[in-house]
């Protein structure tokens, strides 16, 4: 579950941590379609601009993409296009929130997220 606290509303119902290279490495890749209540989440060790950044090949939907710091306030936020070479946060940051396009309605740089993993 992820709930923007800035805002005091849950946003997404479920999400999947993928904290593996491999898991992150494929992400959406070559799936048709995201439910509205989904998300994924990229885990890296640490904090970095270039190791959160990614790529949308064989993604063939947009996407929301929602970068995290350390303690999951929001550094950055994107709606990124299929096919894309690459996007990265403006700012260092340790997650990475994937979801639908609409997502991007409910979060914005700044605000405070909870999440849990369901």
């Amino acid at each position: 579950m992820v709930e923007n606290r800035t805002r005091g509303k849950v946003v997404l119902a479920r999400v999947k941590w993928c904290r593996s290279f491999l898991c992150r490495l494929r992400g959406l890749t070559f799936r048709r379609r995201l439910p509205a209540e989904e998300g994924l989440l990229l885990v890296e060790s640490k904090a970095s601009i270039l190791a959160t950044a990614i790529h949308m090949f064989f993604v063939f939907f947009p996407i929301a993409s929602i970068w995290l710091d350390d303690s999951f306030r929001v550094v950055d936020t994107k709606l990124a296009q299929p096919f894309h070479l690459f996007y990265a946060p403006r700012a260092p940051a340790r997650y990475v929130l994937e979801a639908t396009p609409g997502l991007l309605d409910q979060i914005a740089i700044g605000d405070q997220l909870y999440i849990t993993e369901r």
